[in-house]
């Protein structure tokens, strides 16, 4: 029996691609759709990626509901072709499937749909800007009380950021949507940076996942290798870090994580827009706006090696 009905809002993305497959390959994850954004690549990149992971994964059934073009408020900032390749996928060619189109609903209204039609069942992984959450937040805040869980990639509670000192590259790319998902009142956990650059994927694994499953595995293996030389150069990893499957193996997983309850606030503007501030859930402060919200788990640790085996177990069964 299915345990775990989800949508993955994304911007593929290497880290996507991988989120995207351990989603597709994991028995107990039932991938209702996939909602694309702009981010990594443009939003019209991102929902091309999406179809071709679709086929490529053999799961086309699943839909692909494309959205926001552009930030609720702020100018957009330029793709970061440096880290995920001009087309998303590591500048590797691939050839999109002629038949693939999106639904022609908006993501927003997609994610408003489904949360109504599965009421308590839906777990909502934004691993992108929060664009679309945001405005599937402004078009119907009641599925704040229908979701099951919204489990983000994004924000730094107690690092500095990928982007600037202070911000995480997803809460960067939209803040201002960003605070309105964080100040609504549902259960979110919070997958940010504490854990993410804990979570190093070095090339033997992946050579083993591209061994077991040639087609899947191997794609992933040839991807990756753009963005491995990122992290090489810029912050002297043996490898990259696992930032949206680690995401979604916190819904199947969450024994390998230790996280604290509390309050999450955004900078939305500034020099220091992006930046996440947490106030743990029984800390007294003299300002008692800190005190007013307890709906984030904010992740603060993580089994490393916990995480480097299950990914390698589940992308290994990829056909």
């Amino acid at each position: 029996m299915t345990k775990y009905k989800m949508i993955i809002d994304t911007d593929p993305g290497v880290d996507d691609a991988l989120a995207i497959a351990f989603a597709a390959q994991h028995p107990d994850i039932e991938l209702l759709g996939l909602t694309t954004v702009y981010g990594n690549v443009s939003v019209e990149q991102s929902t091309k990626n999406a179809g071709y992971l679709l086929d490529l994964l053999d799961i086309k059934h699943v839909p692909v509901a494309k959205g926001e073009a552009v930030p609720s408020v702020q100018k957009p900032h330029p793709f970061p072709d440096f880290v995920h390749g001009k087309n998303g996928f590591g500048d590797v060619k691939v050839t999109y499937p002629a038949d693939f189109q999106p639904v022609a609903e908006h993501a927003a209204d997609f994610i408003v749909r489904v949360i109504n039609e599965h009421p308590g069942e839906v777990i909502l992984v934004p691993v992108g800007p929060l664009a679309n959450i945001a405005l599937a937040l402004k078009k119907d805040p009641t599925i704040a009380q229908k979701v099951k869980q919204v489990v983000i990639m994004g924000g730094a509670a107690h690092v500095a950021g990928n982007v600037s000192p202070a911000a995480e590259a997803n809460i960067w790319n939209d803040p201002h949507a960003a605070q309105k998902v964080f100040e609504a009142p549902w259960p979110i956990v919070m997958v940010g940076l504490d854990v993410t650059y804990q979570t190093i994927m070095p090339s033997e694994p992946m050579a083993r996942i591209a061994a077991a499953s040639p087609k899947v595995g191997g794609f992933l293996q040839k991807i990756c290798a753009f963005y491995a030389n990122f992290y090489r150069n810029v912050a002297g990893f043996n490898g990259f870090s696992l930032h949206d499957p680690a995401t979604v193996m916190y819904v199947t997983n969450p024994e390998l994580f230790t996280t604290v309850r509390g309050q999450v606030e955004v900078v939305k503007e500034g020099a220091g827009a992006g930046k996440t501030f947490f106030a743990p859930e029984g800390k007294v402060y003299a300002e008692s706006y800190w005190s007013e919200r307890d709906n984030v788990q904010v992740c603060t640790d993580v089994d490393e090696a916990g995480v480097l085996a299950l990914i390698e177990q589940v992308l290994s069964t990829a056909k």
